[in-house]
């Protein structure tokens, strides 16, 4: 007898590739979850291989030992899954290593409005300018903020603390 119920069976999405980037696109970084991993630049590739039926997702860890990288791959793996796609394959790309550099515009923009300033340059790696508001005059309080890629900073105006997101 073959079973001709319809609630019974589990579709699978297509492996559509641009779904799939664009699901890929909306998770958070664990430790500042106002960036997505997009904005971070750690998604380095996505690829499909329709016939086998599988996704590979390759990533790259802010830095090697980074803690929040099992927090990640269990992020991306589960938005994939929560979407109905199979399991994913996650690979760790370590050269080149990540830069602040892969940081998007947007997520520039991100960090800034959500308190935090974002990585100046490599040669004096200091903020700019204090995000709350604007000024130049501020002192380091601490080399290591709530994460190891951020320091802590007060701004000498405003009196605010701020963290700045480290250049590497």
């Amino acid at each position: 007898m073959v079973d001709t119920d319809m609630t019974k069976i589990q579709l699978t999405p297509m492996l559509d590739i641009d779904e799939i980037t664009e699901i890929l696109a909306n998770v958070p970084d664990p430790e500042v979850p106002v960036l997505t991993l997009n904005d971070l630049g750690i998604i380095r590739d996505i690829s499909v291989d329709k016939q086998a039926g599988s996704i590979t997702v390759t990533l790259t860890p802010t830095y090697i030992g980074c803690p929040a990288t099992s927090a990640i791959r269990k992020m991306v793996s589960d938005a994939l899954l929560d979407a109905g796609y199979p399991k994913p394959i996650l690979k760790e790309q370590l050269v080149p290593a990540w830069s602040t550099d892969w940081i998007t515009p947007e997520g520039i923009v991100k960090l800034e409005d959500y308190g935090i300033a974002p990585p100046g340059s490599d040669d004096d790696n200091e903020p700019k300018r204090c995000p709350h508001c604007g000024s130049d005059s501020y002192q380091v309080v601490s080399h290591f903020g709530s994460t190891a890629c951020k320091s802590l900073y007060k701004c000498l105006e405003c009196k605010e603390p701020f963290e700045y997101f480290k250049c590497h």
